[in-house]
Order: structure tokens, then C-alpha cells, then sequence
């Protein structure tokens, strides 16, 4: 068992080696300066511009970056329910899979371009190659549009009055073409040599060792298990996601995917401090985040290598720990790694059901979403901790009787309303959700009586985790909710679009008035935000907020769960 942590330690450290100078590199990238690749990419960028006609060098306020991130999404997003709307009569369909109705079509297209990647099918029986191609896209995209509004928000942050914060087409080419193209092309080889299947070709034919004839689905996985890791997207060609072994064949292709879940996201910690030239602060918000990290990985590895104790009471050997619904080539320790590295980022892939954890570690899962800013998505998750660095200035100028300041530049009224606005919208979007549903569930039984595989404290876990999961665009589940329904995938839909969109616009807002402000040199009385005070302050604010929001309704689900195995 002591090699299964060895595993999860290496995973961690190896990550974390790696993003230190990775998020030097792209700090380059996004200020414009000379790298090693632009010989190779700045052409490829060129004509990029070309073919599109835009400019990347016109400099562009707040506003305008948000209006063409929204633009192009929204022309990406009726592209999406297009192909998903016709896939049987489109090409690249070998096994004649049907097209979606419309109702899942928009989920998935909805899911796909929020970065969410939440799946109310199975790859292998309901998407076509050229669906599956479509989502791929969608994968570098909503993940490019990520960082690019993340590096929009570093340029906003230094110091300085400016209106002027770059150009969002230069920063989106970058981060496609020069970060996430790059580094799926190795981790597309480094799967390939490992066994996972890249082919147009339709289902093969096999003949088991008991002399059965079986069709298995196969089709360009390695490609797109590449990006939906490395993206912190999550979505999986085939229903299991990267339990299947054709997503994740061995041990190593495991450590490898878990490695590419947090690459990026801690890359951009360290892109932050380049930019800015606070490399303490880079520090001090990466110890934040890997402090809440562990906070939740320790009880989930503990509780799923103990097991369930109501199969140790029955004198069971149990000494593998919880192995129910995960793989046996994994273990229980790097699927629990694996389960709060998904889930304190906007990943959303898994290697072993969620639904089969212990009631606890499954309560960190969702704690991880709740709060929603440990690592989180590209981009996003820097977006959703930057909230929080409001808050906890703006409460720490009031305890010392001063106009709270964040970065030299004074925090106002009109900044907080917006941050409250964004840090109470994921609480109303999961907590109001739960309650409509649970309401419709127990109020009309025999309609919706398939909505859950398991009733009591662990159904209405299933459902407080499906809309956790949308509104922390994640895209894990609780695989006992039976989702692809109306409801289902038209109310997880409106909380993804909300939870993506408003959350990205409040923070540039906030950052692009601030960076408008009279800029006010730090003195002996202004609170630095690069020192150990203010990350306790930090983590603080996210426990009381995450602590007064979400804690009832856990009691209701995974806490009353867990004392009734006691």
C-alpha cells in the first residue's frame, strides 16, 4: 500500500517541477516577448490572422474583450447544435451512430463550450467521429478563451492606470497554438505508445477467451484524451471516461492524465507572478491553494483505503480498501488522488465511479466545486480565487479602519456589489437547484421515480452533486442520476451558462475599473496581499463562505449518509 502513496506524492511533485518553468514560458508568451518557438509558431499565428481577418495588435479595454469572447462563443455554440443535431447524416459515422435530440443536443454543446464537459450519454453508442472531432475543437477552445480572459485580468493588475489590456485574439492564438497544441501533441504520443487506439475505422471484431464474439467501439481517442486532460475539460469518448482501458490503458498513462489535470492551472500561478513580477505572490496564493488541496485529499485517501466498514463487519478481507466501482489496476489511493485533483479544478474526468466512493470522500469531491477557486479551471479558477482576494481585502480595511486597497488601487463600492454578486451566484445556482429538484422528485414520485438509482441521504447526494458539478462547470457526476432527461439537460444547461459567463465577466469587470484608478504607490499602512497574514486572511473568508453556504445541505446528503454506517 506504501507505493500506492509513493505514486501520489511523485504525481504531485513531477506536476508542480514542470509548471514552474512552463508558467515562466507562458508569461513570455502573453507579454509578447522572444521564446525559443516563435520561429515555428509566428507564422502559424500569421496566417491565422489572415484567414480571419483580425488584427492582434489593436489594444482593447475590458469590455471589448468580454464582447468578443462572448461573440465567438455564441457562433461556436450554435456550430455545436448543428453537428450534434445531424450527426446520422453527416460523414465520418462508421457505426451509423443516431444524431441527438434537441434537448441533449444543447446540454452537450452547452457543456462543450463552458469548459464543463458534464456528458448525458456515452461516446461509444451516441456521438459519431465527427461529433467527437467537433467537441475536440471545443476542448482547445473553451480552454484557450480561459486563458486568454485569465492573462486579461494579470494586465489589468499591475501596477498603473490603464484602459488598455491587450488584445484577446493575440492572447487565444497563443495560448491554442503555443500551450495546449504542443503539449497534447507529446501526451498524444506518449498515449499512443501506451496502447490507446487512434483510428477512423468503425467497431472491431474480437473473439473473448471464452470463444464470444463481441463488437468493441473504438475511433480517435488518444487525441482527444490528450486535450480533455489537459484543458481541465474533462469530456470522454467513451462512457466509463478514463475507466475504460482504452482511455487510460496502465498505471503510467494514469499518472500521466492525472499529471495533465493540474499542469496548466498551477502554470498560471506561476504566469501571474511573471507579469506582474510578484513572484511572493505567485507563492503565497499556490500555498493557498495547495493547502485546501490537501485539506480534502488527506480525509479521501484515508477513507478510501480504510473502506467500508459495514463490509469489514461481516469479516470481509478489505485490506485492497473501498474497490467498489474502481479499477483494480489503479487502486483505491490514486482514484481517490485522482477524484479531488478532478474536482478542485474544473477537470471533470474520472478513473472510478464517484458514486461508489465513501460518503465522506464523495463529500470532498463536492467541496472541492463548492468552493471552486483550489487550482481550479484554466483560467477560471485564478478567476474565482481573485473574487475572494476582494473580499478578504475588503473585510480586512474594515477591521483596520482603512479604504481597502488591492494592488494599489482603492476597492469601492461598485467593485464589491459586483463581487457579491458572483461569490453568492455559485452557491443560489447549486443550492436553488437542489431544492427545485428534490421538491419535484418527492413531490411526483411515479413521473420521476427514475431519476435516481438510490433513494434516501445518498439520492439526494446525487442530485446536490449533479448541479455542484454544473455550476462549477466540472462535468463529474454521480454516476446513479440518470441525467439525459428534459429536465435534466435543460436545467444543467441554463446553470452552466450562467455559471461560466457571469463568473468571468464579473472579474474582468472588477479588475478593468480598478485598473482605471488613480494608482496609489504601497506605504507602510496599505496591506500587503504577498505576505502570510493576508493568505490566512484568504483561506479564511473561503471556509466561512463555503462553511455557511453549503453546509446544511451537506448534513442532508453525505454527512447523515456517513452516520448511517455507524
Amino acid at each position: 500500500m506504501n507505493t500506492e502513496i509513493y505514486g501520489v506524492v511523485a504525481m504531485f511533485l513531477v506536476t508542480v517541477l514542470i509548471a514552474i518553468p512552463l508558467g515562466r514560458y507562458m508569461g513570455k508568451l502573453f507579454l509578447g516577448e522572444f521564446t525559443w518557438l516563435d520561429a515555428v509558431f509566428n507564422p502559424i499565428d500569421q496566417l491565422i490572422y489572415r484567414l480571419t481577418g483580425v488584427d492582434a495588435t489593436i489594444e482593447m479595454n475590458w469590455k471589448q474583450h468580454l464582447k468578443v469572447l462572448l461573440a465567438i462563443n455564441v457562433v461556436w455554440f450554435l456550430l455545436a447544435m448543428l453537428v450534434l443535431t445531424n450527426m446520422a447524416h453527416l460523414p465520418l459515422n462508421p457505426d451509423h451512430n443516431p444524431s441527438m435530440s434537441a434537448d441533449l443536443a444543447f446540454n452537450t454543446a452547452v457543456s462543450f463550450i463552458t469548459n464543463t464537459n458534464l456528458q448525458h450519454y456515452s461516446g461509444e453508442t451516441s456521438m459519431s467521429y465527427l461529433g467527437q472531432l467537433v467537441l475536440m475543437l471545443f476542448q482547445f477552445i473553451s480552454a484557450g478563451c480561459g486563458m486568454a480572459i485569465c492573462i486579461v485580468v494579470f494586465k489589468a493588475m499591475k501596477e498603473g492606470t490603464t484602459n488598455q489590456l491587450g488584445n484577446f485574439y493575440f492572447f487565444f492564438v497563443r495560448s491554442c497554438t503555443r500551450v495546449l497544441l504542443p503539449i497534447a501533441f507529446i501526451l498524444t504520443i506518449l498515449f499512443l505508445l501506451n496502447g490507446m487506439p487512434m483510428t477512423f475505422k468503425g467497431k472491431d471484431t474480437i473473439t473473448t477467451l471464452q470463444g464470444d464474439t463481441v463488437q468493441v467501439s473504438r475511433g480517435p481517442v488518444a487525441a482527444f484524451v490528450a486535450i480533455k486532460q489537459l484543458g481541465t475539460n474533462g469530456g470522454g469518448f467513451f462512457g466509463p471516461n478514463s475507466a475504460h482501458p482504452f482511455e487510460n490503458p496502465d498505471y503510467f498513462t494514469n499518472m500521466i492524465e492525472t499529471m495533465a489535470i493540474f499542469l496548466l492551472p498551477v502554470a498560471l500561478i506561476f504566469t501571474m507572478g511573471y507579469v506582474l513580477k510578484r513572484k511572493k505572490l505567485a507563492w503565497i496564493i499556490f500555498g493557498i491553494m495547495t493547502l485546501g488541496f490537501f485539506l480534502l485529499l488527506a480525509p479521501a485517501i484515508m477513507m478510501e483505503r480504510a473502506g467500508n466498514p459495514s463490509i469489514t463487519k461481516m469479516g470481509i478481507n478489505h485490506s485492497l480498501g473501498n474497490m467498489e466501482g474502481k479499477e483494480v489496476r489503479f487502486g483505491a489511493t490514486a482514484s481517490a488522488y485522482w477524484a479531488i485533483a478532478t474536482t478542485v479544478t474544473s477537470n471533470g474526468s474520472v478513473n472510478a465511479m464517484h458514486d461508489s466512493f465513501m460518503p465522506l470522500s464523495g463529500m470532498c469531491t463536492m467541496l472541492g466545486m463548492m468552493i471552486n477557486a483550489f487550482y481550479g479551471g484554466i483560467g477560471v479558477g485564478f478567476l474565482n480565487f481573485y473574487i475572494f482576494m476582494i473580499l478578504a481585502v475588503f473585510i480586512s480595511g474594515l477591521m483596520v479602519g482603512r479604504t481597502p486597497e488591492l494592488m494599489g488601487k482603492k476597492i469601492e463600492a461598485k467593485e464589491m456589489k459586483i463581487a457579491m454578486m458572483v461569490a453568492l451566484l455559485h452557491p443560489f445556482l447549486i443550492l436553488s437547484g437542489t431544492a427545485i429538484a428534490s421538491y419535484v422528485y418527492a413531490h411526483h414520485p411515479a413521473e420521476y421515480a427514475g431519476w435516481l438509482s438510490n433513494p434516501g441521504y445518498h439520492g439526494f447526494s446525487e442530485m446536490l452533486y449533479e448541479f455542484t458539478s454544473a455550476s462549477a462547470n466540472n462535468g463529474s457526476e454521480f454516476g446513479g442520476l440518470g441525467g439525459n432527461t428534459p429536465w435534466w439537460n435543460i436545467a444543467d444547461g441554463i446553470v452552466m451558462l450562467l455559471a461560466r459567463y457571469i463568473p468571468v465577466i464579473g472579474p474582468v469587470a472588477i479588475a478593468g475599473i480598478l485598473a482605471q484608478k488613480k494608482y496609489i504607490p504601497e506605504s507602510a499602512g496599505t496591506l500587503k496581499i504577498d505576505t502570510l497574514t493576508f493568505g490566512i486572511m484568504v483561506i479564511a473568508v473561503i471556509l466561512i463562505v463555503a462553511a455557511l453556504s453549503f453546509f446544511p445541505a451537506l448534513t442532508l446528503g453525505p454527512v447523515a449518509e456517513y452516520f448511517s454506517f455507524h
